[in-house]
């Protein structure tokens, strides 16, 4: 199959990354990202603040078109995508903002059925059975579904929004910095959950974070990228081990070393 085929074989990535490049006026913030995530795969990219993790998120979401390169998603063009092309694609994606990212306004139930109700245009009483049914599967309890999110702790806010993330069984999960603002031991509990549902729907995930406890609990393979370049990938296992000096700088959170700390005055 040539790389010109609008369907994916089995052997194909689930999702191809190449020569990916986007900037904001003078600043290029991705340049030339290269990157496949194979079917069923968890691939976690690590990285300071600023070097392009959430940029490059957010051009496989379609939330950004990026300035040249080529996306594929099973197999099928994606960059500049629009309209009902990248309405479709949608449908295959689940995604766990960082910050859970809960309408205030909605009970818990709706949060995580909202795409079902007002995407999948399902029944009102079919979706609340399946947000309860997901709520349970990130342990929570029944009766939370009729809670508001400001009624719930920050841990709970996060299992909510994984619940809502797997409501329609996903074929792609996208995490954006899972663990940020959990302590340690909800951290983990999260971390666990991701893995658990992961391999309840057999769902591809690509996941952003700076959590080194995380990314090795969560990913088969990870890439570091660094100045808009992804600078090594390899699997979980051995990011200990990369013979990378920035990535070992990184992982072990050591000021001194390659990585250049951008400071403003």
């Amino acid at each position: 199959m040539t790389t010109d085929a609008m369907t994916a074989s089995d052997s194909d990535p689930k999702i191809r990354i190449r020569g990916v490049e986007k900037s904001f006026g003078p600043k290029r913030v991705l340049d030339g990202v290269d990157l496949d995530v194979g079917k069923g795969e968890s691939v976690v990219i690590i990285g300071g603040s600023g070097t392009g993790k959430s940029v490059l998120l957010k051009c496989v979401l379609g939330l950004l078109h990026p300035d040249t390169g080529s996306i594929r998603i099973d197999g099928e063009e994606t960059a500049g995508a629009s309209g009902k092309e990248r309405d479709r694609l949608l449908h295959k994606f689940g995604m766990l903002f960082q910050s859970a990212a809960l309408f205030d306004s909605l009970p818990v139930w709706e949060n995580v059925a909202f795409r079902l109700i007002h995407g999948d245009k399902m029944p009102r009483k079919d979706a609340r059975e399946i947000a309860v049914e997901k709520l349970r599967a990130v342990g929570l309890k029944a009766d939370v579904a009729d809670l508001f999110p400001a009624e719930l702790s920050g841990g709970m806010q996060k299992r909510v929004g994984l619940a809502r993330a797997i409501a329609a069984e996903p074929e792609i999960i996208f995490f954006d910095e899972p663990t940020t603002g959990l302590d340690p031991i909800m951290a983990d509990v999260i971390n666990d959950l991701i893995v658990a549902c992961r391999e309840d729907l057999g769902a591809t995930t690509l996941s952003i974070t700076h959590d080194m406890a995380s990314a090795r609990k969560i990913a088969d393979r990870i890439a570091m990228i660094y100045h808009g370049k992804i600078i090594w990938v390899g699997d979980a296992e051995a990011v200990d081990a990369s013979g990378n000096d920035f990535v070992d700088q990184f992982v072990n959170g050591r000021a001194e070393g390659p990585i250049q700390m951008e400071l403003r005055g």
